[in-house]
């Protein structure tokens, strides 16, 4: 198979108004509704009384389905979020588990009304008396089999599934607040989105626009996202996710130690993770090389640590750490990041006219 590249139109990212002209489905404002997703998926939460109605005391495992689409990043990231701490079992399932029962608690994230397989799979623990978070559409088979039994989160803020990582991830950690299991700050997660998404707007230039630059360093490359730390690699995993859907990137994503663990990549990666050549003939060499990102969430002497021995491995690599840049916990910097890799690929996508699945998006107001 022949990796695909995104060759594009650098100019566009720098021309507002033909970026404006060429966004025709309205998707970098869907994507910067992000923080908004979370206030609403707060709201919602709030007038269903969630944490009220989760309160049932230790339960005996948290089930994390994970589902196509967005699901599967942010519910790595929920399980990368919860692992260290969690005083109770963290299962990690492609489906609702056979053995579930009435002490288990499930959280599921879809963007498919029609997921027969998880609305099979969630009318089960809901008749065994599992309490269920479901966050997806409003009407549908996975929808009905939540009615009356558990609780949807449903959206109340329009974009297309492709960039609903935002309702998901703010149901996930409301779920976990709720039980007790985990403290994260959502009113801060969402004020810290809507300023990723002002850094991101397209007005701004590409040196100050850190989704634009980030568009920039990936573009007629292969990127090799690679984490530092267990949510670095669930961000990453999504970020590959938007890459693919928005821009038709294929991507590598490893934890960092793997990832070196395998040396004919690694190779490829010392020499020809550099900065391009600007002097260079482009009709010399057409193979594509890659460019390695290192992502890491983490703050502390540990990460610094990490990121020490990870740059002098890689001298050539990129390093994006959200903790660098602005203030908050854990869940925030790993929203920030995952963000801004949706908000690159759009970029990358509208320069180089491949939205990929996205096209299908209609906004609300068509």
């Amino acid at each position: 198979m022949t990796p695909v590249t995104t060759v594009l139109d650098d100019t566009l990212l720098d021309d507002p108004a033909r970026l404006a002209e060429a966004d025709r489905y309205g998707l970098l404002r869907a994507a910067a509704m992000a923080g908004a997703q979370v206030r609403a998926t707060a709201e919602l939460a709030a007038e269903l009384e969630l944490s009220d109605r989760l309160d049932l005391g230790r339960p005996r495992a948290v089930v994390l389905v994970v589902r196509p689409g967005v699901g599967r990043g942010l519910t790595h990231l929920l399980a990368a979020l919860l692992a260290p701490s969690c005083p109770v079992p963290v299962v990690v399932s492609e489906a609702v588990p056979s053995w579930i029962g009435a002490l288990d608690v499930v959280f599921a994230h879809t963007d498919d009304p029609a997921d027969r397989e998880l609305a099979a799979g969630i009318e089960r623990a809901c008749r065994y008396g599992a309490s269920v978070v479901l966050s997806g559409p409003q009407e549908g088979p996975v929808a009905a089999s939540v009615a009356g039994k558990g609780m949807l989160l449903a959206p109340r803020i329009p974009v297309p599934p492709e960039l609903s990582f935002a309702r998901g991830f703010a149901a996930g950690l409301l779920t976990a607040n709720s039980l007790g299991v985990l403290v994260a700050d959502v009113e801060a997660l969402a004020d810290q989105l809507d300023g990723e998404a002002e850094r991101g707007h397209l007005g701004r230039d590409s040196f100050s626009n850190p989704a634009k630059a980030l568009a920039l360093r990936l573009a007629e490359r292969i990127p090799l996202l690679w984490g530092l730390d267990p949510l670095a690699v669930a961000v990453a995993e999504h970020g590959a996710y938007a890459l693919g859907a928005h821009a038709g990137m294929v991507c590598d994503v490893a934890d960092y130690r793997q990832a070196v663990a395998r040396p004919a990549l690694l190779r490829a990666a010392l020499t020809g993770s550099g900065e391009q050549d600007i002097f260079a003939d482009p009709d010399a060499d057409t193979g594509l090389k890659p460019r390695v990102l290192l992502l890491a969430v983490h703050s502390g002497p540990t990460a610094e640590a990490a990121r020490y021995e990870a740059s002098h491995t890689l001298p050539g690599a990129g390093v994006i750490a959200p903790a660098d840049e602005i203030s908050g916990d854990d869940p925030v910097r790993a929203g920030v990041l995952a963000l801004r890799f949706e908000l690159a690929a759009v970029y990358l996508g509208l320069a180089a006219g491949s939205m990929g699945g996205a096209g299908h998006f209609a906004p609300a107001n068509a």
